[in-house]
C-alpha cells in the first residue's frame, strides 16, 4: 500500500485564485513539495505537521533537479504518504505535470492532478486584457519562449503563427522576446501590433508596460521588466485602456 501524489495548481499569484480542492489537500498533505513561483501567503497554509520541501528552479539552474523531484515524490509515496506537489499556475500548462504523471504511472504510484488558473489567463484578466473578443479574437494560442534546452532545434514556428491566430500568449519569453518579435514581422505580422509585458500578474507587484512588436524589446530594457511576466500579443491588448480594472 502506498500513499498518494496530488499533483496540484496554486494558481496565477494571488492567494485568492487557489482552487478549493488545492487548499483542502495541502491542509491533509503529509508532504509538500513546493516550486519557486508559489506564493507566501499559499506556503503559510502548509500544516506545520507536513514536511515542507522546496523543489523550485531558476531560469539557468540545471535541469536535473527534475530527477529529484521525481524521485521524491515516488519516496514520500511509497512511504505512505500523501504528497501535494504544488506548482504555480496549472500542472500541465509548462508546468511539467504530464511528465510527472508519466514518472508516477511507471513507478505504479497513485496520483491526481488538479488544474489551475494559469499565469497566461490570470495576468491577462487581472491586466483588462480579454484573451478573445468577438470584435477582436477568436483564437488563442498558448507558447513557451523558452523550450527544453536539450532539443536539438526550436519546435515553436513562430513565423507561422503570425496569421495563423488572433492572440498570442508568451510564458517564458521575456529574455527572447526581440527574437521573437522579430521572428513574428518577418511572418508577417503588422509591424504595429500590439504587445503587452505582464510582471507579477495578479499580485500586489504587477506591472504592465505596452508597446507594439517594433519597438517592445526596447521598452522592457527601459523599464527594467524582470521575470515572472506574461508577454500578450494580439489586438486585444489595446482593449485595456477600456476595461482595465486593477
Amino acid at each position: 500500500m502506498t500513499g498518494k501524489v496530488y499533483l496540484v495548481g496554486a494558481g496565477p499569484g494571488d492567494s485568492k485564485l487557489i482552487t478549493l480542492r488545492a487548499v483542502e489537500l495541502i491542509q491533509k498533505a503529509d508532504v509538500v513539495l513546493y516550486d519557486r513561483l508559489v506564493g507566501k501567503k499559499i506556503i503559510s497554509m502548509i500544516p506545520k505537521t507536513a514536511e515542507k520541501i522546496y523543489v523550485g528552479r531558476a531560469v539557468g539552474d540545471d535541469t536535473t533537479h527534475q530527477n529529484t523531484t521525481n524521485d521524491l515524490m515516488v519516496q514520500y509515496a511509497k512511504s505512505k504518504k500523501n504528497v501535494v506537489r504544488l506548482k504555480g499556475g496549472d500542472p500541465i500548462i509548462f508546468g511539467r505535470g504530464g511528465e510527472e504523471a508519466e514518472f508516477l504511472k511507471d513507478h505504479k504510484v497513485k496520483y491526481e492532478i488538479v488544474p489551475g488558473i494559469t499565469s497566461g489567463i490570470g495576468s491577462a484578466t487581472y491586466a483588462g486584457i480579454p484573451l478573445t473578443h468577438r470584435k477582436y479574437a477568436s483564437s488563442v494560442v498558448f507558447v513557451t519562449g523558452h523550450e527544453d534546452p536539450e532539443k536539438k532545434q526550436e519546435i515553436v514556428k513562430w513565423q507561422n503563427l503570425a496569421k495563423s491566430v488572433d492572440t498570442i500568449v508568451i510564458m517564458m519569453g521575456l529574455s527572447r522576446i526581440d527574437i521573437i518579435c522579430k521572428q513574428l514581422i518577418s511572418g508577417g505580422m503588422d509591424k504595429k501590433m500590439p504587445v503587452a509585458v505582464i510582471q507579477n500578474g495578479t499580485t500586489p507587484q504587477q506591472k504592465m508596460i505596452k508597446g507594439t512588436v517594433t519597438n517592445i524589446a526596447k521598452k522592457v530594457k527601459e523599464n527594467k521588466i524582470t521575470p515572472p511576466t506574461n508577454i500578450i500579443i494580439g489586438k486585444v491588448v489595446d482593449l485595456s485602456d477600456v476595461i482595465g480594472w486593477k
